[in-house]
């Protein structure tokens, strides 16, 4: 990829705030900068917003929700549908941008985009599939009219990981309910969004229905707008321990809530598995987003009469995995967001070593320019290890031993968190036995990937609060009104 070519995509995008359907640059005349994680050169500056630049993008939000609200559901679907296609037109450029910003293998951006532009196909669908209903009192002396109605302004916090399909996910329902919104994305990842505004309003969002705030100070400018009270509703992805911050906040004025939080899914694999099969799963669950994916698997628990050979298939895959810059031929593994993210890596692969893991292949970061760290597999993982019940986010595979089902599903669910586990079995009833003992949202059973725009996507326990995506996606941005009528 030329360097003009990549200067090209860059310059494309708009680096102020977007505001009531204007680029705007923060009031204090702020920026910061963005960042190449596989080189560590800068990519360009955006504006930096101030909480009072907040203050005006939930003003706008307020200012466009009644006439948006009132816009016919085939007319929001439409927006949605052209939006699908310029997301799916301009697939290259933005997976390129993406992948600049983000540090993920160009075919992995590509992937998203894709994924992406189906929440807002899928969306465009919905919207025209609100329903209420109309029912007689159980007396017969009345009627009730059921309806459901967008619940208004909302606020909108995105992640780094997935910095234009967790976009999509949040503003796809919102359009099609009827909802205005202010939303804000990682300081590492903006461009992916700043992009997507500039699309939504291509393809003929009214001004103010979404408003893009970029700030490198995430607390000090959505606090503020949480306690307003006029936003009624956060939906948020990101970690557990933001997230109950930003429940504690939501409480004040009893703010609609939805929230995808952090993961630690078990990956287990039963001596009756397809081994194969088991192989390619586990490298999907594993290093899609180069394990910086809340779905990502976290723990590997394999039956003791497959695990040798297992943890060898394996290593074989992990080790013959192409590192570099995102935009390098061939590549899957890339740099990971930050040097916060090497160190953390860094740290839970030595605990797990000093507690008795063995390093079958990578087990070290990179020298040299960017953020990188090998694709890694440990064996002999003990269950006190921290990264048995902490989030990795990084290309680490760790294996630890079962010998019964009963065992297996008690250590996957030893963990406060319940997002998505995944289950490698060919007994059809041990399949069920165990898909509905796990403590998660989501299962996948004999596949390795369970995102997908029709399908809910949410967790239990310390994972989160509601779903996004699938026919209840929506709902998560209507009130339910009843009127009751006398005869």
């Amino acid at each position: 990829m030329s360097a003009s070519t990549e200067a090209g995509v860059v310059e494309a995008v708009g680096k102020e705030l977007f505001i009531g359907g204007k680029w705007v640059a923060a009031e204090s005349g702020k920026t910061f900068p963005v960042v190449d994680p596989a080189t560590g050169r800068e990519l360009c500056q955006v504006a930096d917003a101030s909480p009072a630049d907040g203050v005006a993008a939930l003003d706008a939000a307020v200012a466009a929700q009644a006439d948006f609200a009132k816009m016919a559901p085939r007319e929001r679907g439409e927006i949605l549908r052209r939006a699908y296609e310029l997301l799916m037109a301009r697939q290259d450029e933005l997976a390129l941008l993406m992948t600049l910003e983000m540090g993920k293998p160009l075919a992995e951006s590509k992937g998203e985009i894709a994924y992406a532009a189906e929440f807002f196909r899928w969306f465009a669908e919905e919207a025209v599939r609100i329903d209420g209903g109309y029912a007689t009192a159980p007396n017969g002396s009345g009627r009730f009219l059921i309806t459901k109605q967008p619940v208004g302004p909302t606020l909108l916090i995105t992640p780094w990981n997935f910095p234009m399909a967790m976009g999509t996910r949040k503003i796809g329902p919102a359009v099609a309910a009827g909802c205005t919104s202010v939303i804000k994305p990682a300081a590492q990842t903006p461009l992916s969004m700043l992009a997507l505004a500039g699309i939504l309003a291509e393809a003929g969002l009214p001004a103010g229905v979404l408003n893009v705030v970029t700030t490198s100070d995430s607390g000090g400018v959505m606090e503020p707008l949480i306690r307003d009270g006029r936003a009624r509703k956060l939906s948020f992805t990101g970690s557990t321990g933001v997230g109950r911050k930003l429940l504690e906040q939501c409480a004040d004025k009893i703010l609609r809530t939805s929230m995808e939080l952090g993961g630690n899914a078990p990956f287990l694999v039963f001596d009756d598995a397809d081994l194969d099969a088991a192989i390619e799963g586990a490298m999907l669950a594993k290093m899609r987003n180069i394990g910086e994916a809340c779905t990502a698997a976290n723990r590997f628990y394999v039956q003791r009469g497959v695990v040798e050979e297992f943890s060898r298939r394996l290593t074989e895959r992990m080790q013959a995995l192409p590192m570099g810059r995102g935009t390098e031929k061939d590549v899957v593994v890339g740099p990971l967001i930050d040097q916060n993210a090497v160190d953390k890596v860094t740290e839970l692969v030595k605990d797990a070593t000093d507690r008795g893991a063995k390093v079958l292949t990578g087990g070290s970061g990179v020298d040299g320019p960017g953020h990188f760290y090998q694709a890694t597999v440990l064996t002999d993982v003990p269950q006190d290890a921290r990264l048995t019940h902490e989030e990795i986010f990084g290309p680490v595979a760790p294996i630890t031993p079962f010998d019964t089902e009963e065992e297996a599903v008690a250590k996957a669910n030893d963990t406060e968190f319940g997002l998505v586990s995944y289950v490698y079995t060919s007994d059809l009833k041990r399949a069920l036995r165990v898909c509905e003992a796990l403590e998660a949202g989501m299962i996948g059973l004999n596949q390795g990937i369970v995102s997908n725009p029709a399908a809910p996507f949410g967790g239990i326990k310390q994972s989160g609060l509601g779903r996004e995506g699938g026919t209840v996606g929506i709902e998560e941005f209507l009130e339910t009104k009843y009127i009751a009528v006398a005869l």
